[in-house]
């Protein structure tokens, strides 16, 4: 399998990279691939900040391929990623296209770019020697290192634990070949980039406007359609919050403290995991998220060579 060009624009929540995506693809003659592990389910809107109206620059539609085709509680994983966005992206290219991949969820970019193999973990005597003799807390912070997300429940059960980090540690890392080796020819990966303070003030601004605009009504009509509890807890961030609020577990107050501290954290995490990408071979491009539209549009050209018309 071989995709021949591809471009990437990655950066953590709330940087801006949908919008930088969006006017490349209209440059350059591409299709958006959405990289984001939870815009790819139905009925997760205003939650996963999937805007759609979004996709579109000057009046002209942008296509978007993987963004609502699942239904809630439909299994899908980093593997199922991968499968999907080589199918889109060869089909893309077929019509002569640029396959552009955008979004935050780093598990899911890696393992693409790196072309990793999955198979099922089975038991691994040694891990778990190594983890018997770690304690919760860090078990929990190897867990979050890696991207995944944990309830408080999660955190208390020891051998929900342990097994988690062995399914992440052995179900995720790589084995680059495969049966049919995905070969990508010319790759340009662009990250945007953000001081920590403006990140957070960002993230702060959105959860007020997501909440304004119905994302406890978005989460409480979920939950009366049938979509459980356990499943919206195991989302994270704005379905597990608003959530235990709606169950009563929580007060309002309570809801938007812990979920503007825990978008803040998942924004860290996201972007300590797009800098052991580089330490892994991905070549990022960094952006200025400060600067103007125009002058990250001006910095992409200058670096690419797709050599493709509009």
């Amino acid at each position: 399998m071989e995709i021949h060009e591809l471009m990437v624009i990655l950066g953590p929540t709330a940087s801006g990279k949908t919008a930088l995506a969006v006017k490349m693809a209209d440059i350059l003659n591409a299709e958006i691939i959405s990289a984001d592990s939870r815009q790819v389910y139905k009925g997760l809107n205003i939650g996963t900040g999937k805007d759609l109206c979004e996709y579109e620059n000057d009046g002209k539609p942008i296509k978007h391929h993987l963004i609502d085709i699942l239904e809630p509680e439909q299994p899908y994983n980093a593997f199922l990623f991968k499968t999907d966005a080589i199918k889109a992206a060869i089909n893309i290219q077929s019509r002569g296209k640029l396959p552009l991949i955008c979004g935050g969820t780093g598990l899911y970019i890696e393992t693409l770019l790196l072309d990793y193999r999955f198979y099922k973990a089975s038991r691994n005597e040694q891990f778990r020697a190594v983890a018997e003799n770690m304690s919760n807390e860090e078990l929990a912070e190897e867990i979050m290192s890696l991207g995944a997300e944990l309830s408080d429940e999660d955190k208390c059960n020891r051998h929900r634990l342990i097994r988690r980090l062995e399914v992440l540690k052995y179900e995720s890392e790589s084995e680059k070949t495969q049966d049919k080796p995905l070969k990508i020819g010319n790759l340009h990966v662009f990250g945007i980039e953000l001081p920590r303070k403006i990140i957070c003030q960002k993230i702060s601004e959105r959860l007020k406007s997501r909440i304004d605009n119905g994302m406890i009504e978005e989460v409480e009509g979920l939950i009366k359609s049938g979509v459980s509890l356990k499943w919206l807890n195991s989302l994270g961030l704005e379905y597990r919050f608003v959530s235990k609020y709606l169950n009563g577990e929580i007060s309002r107050e309570e809801m938007f403290t812990l979920l503007e501290i825990a978008i803040h954290q998942f924004a860290k995490r996201q972007a300590t995991w797009f800098r052991r990408m580089e330490k892994r071979g991905i070549k990022i491009n960094w952006i200025d998220g400060l600067a103007l539209l125009e002058e990250k549009v001006e910095y992409i050209l200058e670096i690419v060579d797709f050599g493709l018309e509009k």
